[in-house]
């Protein structure tokens, strides 16, 4: 390979591993590559701003303020309820609550930092009242903040989608039965968890009556949050409306529940919304359209082509460089957050994936499960440790709960989306007739 081509890696890797901001890692390592192969920069930002004239991205800002609006507007507390309320009287339900809570904020918001900080502050309190060691909660929810990666619509896919041209709608369906898989396991570890804690409170169960009841009346005061998913996902795969009309549905309709049904939004509140989001999407797009650039860089020089011909070079065994991609991705996943991760990725592996017979709806899926697993994996752990910060608690409380997670949770769910192509292309190839 170009000895340019390998040192720009290593800025990019460099960079990111000692704390600068990755939209100026991309952006260094864009600049070098400019210098070196391309120094008419004038064409170089044409590229860049090309690259962001696109209806797919403008979803993501929206999204982004749905999941701000959806904390302000007192959405994401409805939802914690309802969960609670089918949950909350077994053992550990307040725990399954909590992660059921990430998965569905985290879908809607997109992101799993969002989640962890929205559901972290709300439920690790109340599992800590109720007896939860407050470290134990902090691992838990932070690597369930990570399912919101895999249940749409997600922000990870829909910048999958635009990158490597594939329908972002079939990206979402990829990673539903991961995701909810996920879930499940996620909640079955923390049924057998909580047996060995024996300080945590569990309510009386009810009557099936009075339990009905109960599920009943907390579904009816958060009848409006709970269809919010709903209205998103039913108009996309219903065909009404695009993934980036449907971002701007859930806006509007954050907005008028939260000022008019909830009556939590306030105009205050409202401003903090969407000066947050604003920051958010303004880094995201900053790294957007460096990475445009680098990866056109990239393609002209013919370093994905160059990746895949070395891996194919280490062995012809499908299933042995998947595995490779398994801990290129997961490395990935640790140095840096599921959006920069995915525009870095995806690029490079996906010529590698086609000559090897992995369809690319597949390796979304493959993508979005593994950088899962890298955000919360140490030693860098972007999301494992802002969970930490949400928490307030010391690394060694929650690395070990959270470990049991990775471990138990994660891994066998990777290994069947890699080896086993039909529990990704199911859904694809059920409702939108991917082949």
């Amino acid at each position: 390979m170009d000895p340019h081509i390998v040192i720009d890696l290593l800025i990019l890797i460099s960079s990111i591993i000692v704390g600068i901001p990755v939209p100026f890692c991309f952006m260094l390592a864009a600049v070098y590559m400019g210098v070196i192969y391309f120094p008419d920069f004038s064409f170089l930002m044409t590229i860049g701003f090309r690259g962001l004239n696109s209806l797919t991205i403008l979803s993501i800002p929206f999204f982004i303020i749905a999941g701000a609006l959806m904390s302000s507007a007192g959405i994401a507390v409805k939802l914690t309820d309802f969960a609670n309320s089918m949950l909350g009287r077994i053992r550990g339900g307040m725990g399954a609550a909590s992660i059921v809570a990430c998965a569905i904020f985290g879908s809607i918001s997109g992101t799993a930092s969002s989640a962890v900080a929205c559901i972290g502050s709300i439920m690790i309190p109340r599992l800590e009242e109720l007896g939860y060691p407050r470290g134990y909660a902090t691992g838990m929810i932070s690597c369930a903040a990570v399912l919101g990666q895999l249940i749409p619509p997600s922000v990870p896919m829909i910048l999958y989608g635009w990158v490597t041209q594939q329908s972002v709608a079939a990206c979402f369906l990829s990673t539903v039965i991961p995701g909810i898989l996920t879930t499940i396991i996620f909640c079955t570890i923390n049924y057998f968890m909580v047996g060995r804690f024996p300080s945590v409170k569990v309510d009386t169960p009810l009557p099936p009556r009075e339990r009905n009841k109960l599920i009943a009346t907390s579904a009816r005061r958060g009848f409006w949050s709970l269809l919010m998913p709903v209205i998103i996902l039913g108009g996309i795969y219903g065909g009404v409306t695009t993934p980036t009309e449907a971002a701007a549905v859930a806006v509007g309709y954050a907005t008028l529940v939260g000022f008019f049904i909830h009556r939590e939004l306030t105009l205050r509140g409202l401003g903090s919304a969407l000066k947050s989001a604003a920051t958010t999407s303004g880094v995201i797009v900053l790294m957007l359209f460096f990475v445009t650039i680098l990866g056109r860089l990239y393609t002209m020089q013919q370093v994905p082509m160059k990746i895949a011909n070395f891996l194919l070079g280490t062995s012809d065994n499908k299933y042995f460089i998947l595995f490779m991609v398994n801990i290129f991705l997961i490395i990935i996943g640790m140095l840096m957050d599921d959006l920069s991760g995915t525009m870095l990725a995806a690029p490079l592996l996906m010529p590698l994936m086609l000559q090897i017979g992995v369809h690319p709806i597949h390796f979304a899926a493959i993508l979005g499960t593994n950088l899962g697993l890298g955000n919360v994996t140490p030693p860098t752990a972007p999301i494992l440790y802002l969970g930490g910060r949400v928490g307030n608690v010391q690394i060694g409380e929650y690395i070990k709960p959270a470990l049991i997670y990775m471990v138990f949770g994660f891994l066998p769910v990777i290994a069947l989306t890699t080896y086993v192509p039909a529990f990704s292309l199911f859904l694809p190839r059920l409702i939108m007739g991917i082949k």
